[in-house]
């Protein structure tokens, strides 16, 4: 017996391509505003790791080695290569950390010692998103 049913092609229609399209639009205008900020979010968060995590737990371990922070001149590099300028770590077992220590925004971080925001002894911070002191930046003193 021979069916008499139309054929019927197998692909999507022009209007319901146009319906998904829509409806994708749709969604993701509901969606990406609220993700828009999240980028920004997650670079603080990661400065605010790296100031109170990483970049301490360094500093610590070189204070540890040799009985004190590097210098505000030798700064953060002391880290990762042993200090030519006085005074010259004598128990220097780096490198304490892997990378030249830059922001979430490509900036390297600030580093002074002695500090003078007390508990630390050291101050260590980043000017944040706009890179210029002002209200954004990341600290260790908070």
């Amino acid at each position: 017996m021979i069916c008499s049913r139309p054929l019927r092609s197998k692909g999507f229609t022009l209007i319901e391509l146009m319906l998904v399209v829509i409806i994708i639009a749709a969604l993701a205008s509901m969606v990406v505003p609220r993700l828009a900020g999240r980028s920004e979010e997650a670079r603080v968060g990661t400065a605010k790791a790296d100031i109170k995590g990483n970049l301490s737990v360094a500093l610590r371990l070189y204070e540890v080695d040799n009985g004190r922070y590097p210098s505000t001149d030798q700064g953060l590099n002391a880290l990762r290569e042993k200090p030519a300028s006085p005074p010259t770590p004598a128990n220097w077992k780096g490198p304490y950390i892997e990378q030249e220590p830059k922001d979430p925004w490509g900036k390297p971080y600030l580093y002074r010692y002695p500090g003078t925001h007390p508990p630390y002894d050291y101050d260590l911070y980043s000017w944040g998103p706009d890179g210029a002191e002002g209200t954004d930046d990341i600290v260790n003193w908070d």
